[in-house]
């Protein structure tokens, strides 16, 4: 396939091979293709579990108990210990990684969604592949349901990935659990996620991690309404990473309900304004008829007060509203910057977050 951007879900099973320890050997094995992947040039974002049974593992795996203070313990113990593997591993390939911790609720909230999305994107452009873990130290909720899987769908979501890659334990999504179930039936793709597919999913489960195949249709069903394609396979294949990039057909695809673009159109069409910012006639003309960006220098006043990253309503002189879009600045910030060029900008506020005020990416225009 062409050069694309791919995050891939790996579960504490894929991770240990199904053994209490981290599996030195499986995780070479899955770098490998990766860092083969990215030398030909894909953009990879690695979500990661395994800090918990990294933890275990470096303590010698006591039985204390299964207390969620416990999980969060071991996590701590486990996280630099699992990053320093995926280190030196990727050293051997001469590739740049970055840990990026994050959790759902920083994806939740607009201003962290932000500046997650900023970091994770400066990390891609210098050709560095951000390992994200969910910090488990500080999360409650979420280490209980194993929301690396929600948490993979919501960052391939927030990169516009083109492609997740989820892998665990079984090959895929099958009719029945096939460690039941001897006739259960791998599934090849499931066109929509409907309560047949749940009832496929429901009893499967990992050994090791906090996840089973419920959740991971979750993250496909979150995934595919952002436009993303998601494709659930095992960890243990030879060279799955590599094949399902060369267009083979293993596990269970899910394709995407929408394009990226349709997405954000949609939820920008849907959410209410927090603010407005008018425009003079000439950068009207450029938004309605150019697919241009807004900047600065085309910005005559702004009305009401809002935070970065809110949904905006932008009038024309005439009053009429002709766009909406995700404003890369303040209301107070903008204020000062309204009216200029934006080389001007960091000399202005003392940082810049870009020359845009709204990336014509981040806008849909009315028509």
């Amino acid at each position: 396939m062409t050069a694309s951007r791919i995050v891939v879900k790996l579960g504490t099973s894929v991770l240990t091979a199904g053994t209490p320890s981290l599996n030195r050997q499986r995780m070479l094995e899955i770098i490998q293709q990766i860092a083969h992947a990215h030398q030909q040039g894909h953009e990879l974002i690695i979500v990661t579990s395994g800090a918990v049974a990294a933890g275990r593992e470096r303590l010698g795996f006591p039985e204390l108990g299964r207390s969620l203070p416990l999980k969060q313990m071991f996590s701590a113990v486990g996280q630099s210990r699992l990053m320093q593997l995926y280190n030196e591993f990727f050293d051997i390939f001469q590739v740049a990684v970055a840990q990026v911790l994050l959790t759902r609720e920083d994806l939740s909230d607009r201003r962290r969604h932000l500046n997650a999305r900023d970091t994770i994107a400066t990390l891609l452009e210098h050709r560095i592949i951000p390992i994200i873990n969910e910090n488990d130290t500080t999360a409650t909720h979420e280490i209980r349901v194993g929301d690396n899987d929600n948490l993979s769908a919501l960052v391939a979501s927030l990169v516009e990935a083109d492609l997740l890659i989820m892998l665990t334990d079984q090959p895929g999504l099958y009719t029945a659990d096939p460690r039941t179930h001897a006739d259960a039936q791998l599934i090849g793709e499931v066109a929509t996620i409907d309560e047949s597919t749940w009832a496929s999913a429901s009893g499967t489960h990992t050994t090791l991690g906090t996840g089973g195949m419920t959740t991971k249709l979750q993250a496909a069903q979150l995934a595919g309404r952002s436009g993303v394609m998601t494709v659930i396979s095992g960890g243990s294949l030879p060279d799955v990473i590599t094949r399902l990039l060369a267009g083979e057909q293993l596990g269970t695809r899910f394709p995407p309900s929408t394009t990226h673009m349709e997405s954000r159109k949609r939820w920008l069409m849907m959410e209410k304004p927090r603010g407005t910012l008018q425009v003079d006639e000439g950068a009207a003309k450029k938004l309605m008829t150019g697919g241009a960006s807004l900047l600065p220098v085309g910005i005559t006043r702004i009305a009401r007060e809002f935070e970065r990253g809110a949904v905006v309503s932008v009038v024309a002189p005439t009053g009429r509203s002709i766009a909406h879009g995700l404003t890369n600045y303040d209301s107070k910030d903008l204020r000062k910057i309204c009216g200029v060029k934006s080389v001007q900008i960091i000399d202005i506020l003392g940082y810049s977050y870009g020359d845009a005020v709204i990336h014509r990416n981040n806008m849909v225009v009315l028509t």
